[in-house]
């Protein structure tokens, strides 16, 4: 594996490309880049493993690796204590998640511009600022609709905020008091809401009644996802499946449609060092899509990405017939969301190639036929086309695991493997959506039709090995005096190579105490704290063992190699007892 850094990960977001590791433009000029702290294979050899226990509940997760702190931090839709919005956990090792009390956005916050409906949170760290930037999508009120979609009534008027923060956990300070300066408008759209009944859910019946509508309509954002390539960024949004009506000629009917669209931000805003400055649109998309209208409103121009009319795959169908199947209560919909892009390098055939991925959900996230395909393209705003085989994540009732999607790229401590981290649900009717860590391969030895490089995502709840450069673990604890009858604390701490605590209150982690002799004292171990008892004067020697939880419940010792090559052995530490 080669050591240059060649990746359009976000900034301290490491993977491995091509068997390149692979690492962000951070400084934003052509070929720079984040240098790691660890390169890969530096990690011991282990044989913890972790197990999708799904007790980690959110929607949405974005995960963001934290190089300052060693920790994973997920993001989330829901999740939050009262009062904020989008619940933060962290984890060492992409498994163990701890949520933080608060969120990551305060509901209080003075600049707060959104109304309701708070999705999809992602947080980006520059490292050279130290700033991180939380980028989600909400509704507004009517004042803001009116301004943003031409329309106070406008049912959806969902679009994009930006918040910043010191620190990972937040709180994030909403940077402005609304929403992007950003106006995505469809020129050549026939408004067909405008000419439909009250109730907004049954669109005309012919193509040629629809045409009747008057064209142009603004487009509602949700689910941000950055780019950042070579100097650049990208954002990618998508539609929300709302004023987005596209006949169908094979349906015969029309079918409200989510589709994915991507443009280019300016980057005065990642440099600025106090995080003040919103971002941008690049100015050729500015009113690039402004006619002759003369009513002063901007009409910028976007890019589309995936469109199921320009690529159709029938297992995006499944909300087609919900208008009848419904009795009328539900739109016929498509739904393209939840994108994450990325670049990847290999080699084929001696030859140096790039390609894009870009993986994105379909369906209604709360159906259990919610899915993950993804798409490929040469460059970040495509053309882009989807994968033949898709969907490569979905409804497996062999692992129970429904309602799959919705997740992000990140990479293993040591950056040599790439995981997919995304929500799902323990049974097709289950409420509650719940976080789930996936390898995600990209073979440059198994190529598709066009010679790009195979995407698979595992699925798993059974044991699987933590991700490299985990370890190794650290053990530490200090020693104790206690007196007779008395009772005297030892607190233990375990941590991963990357220097971050594992939380031992929670049940995926924990260590067993061993006393030797056992006559002066007794111990008890509770959330990773030790309690002894003294019993008579004397001394011992307490021995504590880290141990993982199994997928079937039990607990086994974590053995590690001290260094390559060497006889693997418990992770242990052994400290001296006084009684007193």
């Amino acid at each position: 594996m080669s050591r240059e850094p060649e990746s359009s990960l976000p900034p301290a977001r490491r993977a491995v490309l091509g068997g390149t590791l692979a690492l962000a433009a951070a400084a934003l000029t052509p070929g720079a880049a984040v240098a790691s702290a660890r390169e890969p294979g530096r990690g011991a050899a282990t044989d913890a493993t972790y197990a999708n226990d799904a007790e980690t509940s959110g929607g949405d997760p974005y995960v963001l690796f934290d190089e300052p702190s060693g920790y994973y931090y997920a993001y989330c839709t829901g999740g939050s204590d009262d009062g904020h919005y989008f619940g933060v956990h962290r984890s060492p090792d992409l498994s163990t998640w701890e949520r933080l009390p608060g969120g990551a956005l305060r509901a209080d916050d003075p600049k707060q511009w959104g109304k309701d409906w708070f999705w999809a949170p992602e947080v980006y760290r520059n490292p050279d600022t130290g700033l991180y930037y939380l980028f989600y999508a909400a509704r507004m009120g009517s004042d803001l609709a009116e301004r943003y979609f031409r329309y106070a009534d406008f049912e959806e008027p969902c679009s994009i905020g930006v918040a910043v923060s010191r620190t990972p956990e937040g709180p994030f300070r909403n940077i402005d008091d609304r929403p992007l300066d950003y106006h995505p408008y469809k020129p050549d759209y026939h408004d067909v809401n405008v000419i439909m009944g009250a109730d907004q859910l049954t669109p005309p019946a012919t193509e040629e009644e629809g045409r009747t509508a008057p064209l142009g309509s603004y487009i509602p954002m949700i689910d941000a996802n950055l780019l950042f390539d070579d100097g650049r960024i990208y954002l990618y949004f998508s539609s929300n499946a709302y004023r987005n009506w596209v006949w169908d000629t094979r349906l015969g009917k029309y079918i409200e449609e989510s589709n994915i669209a991507a443009v280019e931000l300016t980057t005065r805003w990642w440099r600025d060092p106090e995080g003040a400055t919103m971002p941008t649109v690049h100015p050729r998309y500015a009113d690039t899509n402004a006619g002759t209208e003369g009513d002063g409103r901007r009409r910028d121009g976007f890019v589309p990405v995936l469109t199921y009319g320009a690529d159709p795959q029938p297992w995006e169908d499944a909300h087609v017939n919900d208008h009848a199947t419904s009795g009328g209560s539900k739109k016929d919909r498509r739904w393209e969301e939840g994108s994450t892009a990325w670049r990847h390098t290999y080699v084929h055939a001696g030859e140096r190639r790039t390609v894009y991925y870009l993986t994105y959900s379909a369906n209604n996230f709360e159906n259990q036929y919610y899915g993950v395909g993804y798409a490929v393209a040469d460059h970040p705003l495509g053309p882009w086309r989807k994968y033949r085989e898709n969907p490569v994540l979905s409804q497996n009732p062999d692992v129970v695991m429904y309602s799959t999607g919705h997740g992000s790229l990140t990479s293993s401590p040591d950056g040599s493997e790439l995981y997919y981290v995304h929500h799902g649900r323990t049974s097709p009717t289950s409420p509650d959506r719940v976080v789930y860590t996936e390898r995600l391969r990209i073979d440059d030895h198994r190529l598709d039709a066009a010679g790009r490089p195979l995407l698979t995502i595992d699925q798993s709840t059974g044991d699987e090995p933590v991700p490299a450069g985990t370890a190794p673990f650290t053990l530490t604890a200090e020693p104790v005096t206690v007196s007779v009858g008395g009772a005297a604390d030892v607190v233990c701490t375990v941590r991963s190579a990357a220097g971050a605590a594992f939380d031992l209150a929670a049940p995926e982690n924990r260590v067993r105490a061993e006393l030797r002799p056992a006559g002066p004292a007794s111990a008890r171990v509770e959330d990773g704290t030790v309690t002894l008892h003294g019993l008579r004067r004397g001394t011992a020697r307490l021995t504590l063992v880290y141990q993982r939880r199994r997928a079937d419940g039990s607990y086994r010792d974590v053995h590690q190699e001290a260094r390559p090559g060497a006889r693997a052995k418990a992770v242990t530490v052994t400290v001296p007892i006084v009684v007193r």
